[in-house]
């Protein structure tokens, strides 16, 4: 298990996968501008999931990735006093907190409200680690920071908060900093053992492929250990970590060709164009071999959630459902990759919430380099 960290930093440049025809090798991210004749699938499932009227699916793409960029220059700017932001793709807004709001000026600014808190990121992050480090008991579920309130939520499993209360409390974090809450259910790793048509680990288990990069492709790290092989497509984890962190590579034989595509499950691939981070609030989709492509938003970065496994840190939580066998899935905003998919709670059925493991983190973590279409 890795130790507790502080935000992850994310490395330029991503991609998605479907292991079809030829790559076209991208060096870094390209810029956000996601296509006005959006595939047929994911206007669908933005529809479906999320309620986007089909004639508004591109524009709200569009402004999502616009404001990003805001928020990435503002970011920057803003430097210790950065505190989190957040986007309406519907409302058309955007938020940046920060304290100090005299700060966001300039022509990124346009657009832009400044909201006044009172904890930076890195003070709320700072509260995470805490809470890390005193170790998430088994009846808590997850920590994750809710820039929106300027604090920290901390949800237990089942009725009762005491048990996140417990751990507030032996962590010595701030309660004012802290909001309690409960989950009906604890998250688990969506890895299936029944056949399907993603690809196979040691010929039992089965998982979804995830983001090509030169040579294979990035999936989750608790689909299979290193040295463990794949078939459909075949190849070899040549890197795996879980828990502490939830990612891995597999490299594929010369018989299979990644290309940075990701299958919509409606006869169709959507192109990936880049890996910017979308904002809290974005419209994000996953692709799953267990049900297919489905939306929702972020709704948080950084988050730590407890398995039966073992805690796994530096998650994106998002409203997007999953089930057994989505593991390792796409995410995507728009044509921006995300991440993979790790594990959550719910099904596709009820609703549910759903945990990723940041994509650039694995690009770093194993110093590979992503394929773009």
């Amino acid at each position: 298990m890795s130790t507790p960290r502080t935000r992850r930093v994310a490395a330029i440049g991503a991609a998605a996968l479907a292991l079809l025809l030829g790559p076209l090798v991208a060096p870094g991210a390209a810029a956000a501008t996601p296509a006005a004749d959006l595939p047929a699938g994911m206007v669908d499932a933005l529809e479906r999931d999320l309620g986007v009227p089909r004639a508004e699916a591109s524009q709200r793409l569009t402004f999502q990735a616009d404001a990003a960029t805001k928020v990435r220059t503002l970011t920057q700017a803003l430097g210790a006093t950065y505190a989190g932001s957040w986007v309406d793709p519907a409302a058309g807004t955007v938020h940046v907190a920060t304290t100090a709001p005299d700060k966001v000026r300039g022509p990124m600014a346009s657009g832009v409200t400044a909201v006044a808190v009172e904890r930076t990121l890195s003070d709320l992050e700072s509260v995470g680690s805490r809470l890390d480090a005193a170790g998430l008991p088994a009846d808590v579920a997850t920590w994750y920071v809710d820039v929106t309130t300027n604090r920290v939520v901390v949800e237990a499993v089942g009725s009762s908060t005491d048990a996140a209360a417990g751990l507030v409390a032996a962590a010595g974090v701030p309660a004012d900093a802290v909001t309690l809450t409960t989950s009906p259910e604890a998250p688990t790793t969506f890895a299936d053992v029944i056949g399907g048509n993603a690809y196979y680990i040691n010929q039992t288990s089965r998982c979804s492929v995830g983001f090509a990069v030169q040579g294979g492709f990035v999936t989750a790290g608790h689909c299979g250990r290193t040295g463990a092989s794949t078939t459909s497509p075949s190849g070899t984890f040549r890197g795996s970590s879980f828990p502490g962190n939830d990612y891995a590579w597999v490299q594929v034989g010369s018989g299979s060709t990644p290309r940075g595509l990701v299958n919509n499950y409606a006869g169709g691939t959507v192109r990936v164009t880049g890996s910017q981070q979308a904002a809290v609030g974005a419209y994000v989709c996953r692709s799953g071999s267990t049900t297919g492509w489905r939306c929702g938003t972020v709704q948080a970065y950084n988050a730590s959630v407890r398995y039966a496994e073992g805690t796994v840190s530096g998650l994106i939580r998002t409203t997007v459902c999953a089930e057994r066998g989505d593991s390792g899935g796409s995410l995507v905003a728009g044509t921006q990759a995300q991440g993979v998919t790790s594990g959550g709670s719910g099904s596709c059925s009820s609703g549910g919430t759903t945990y990723f493991q940041p994509v650039n983190e694995i690009l770093q973590a194993y110093g590979l380099r992503l394929l773009t279409s």
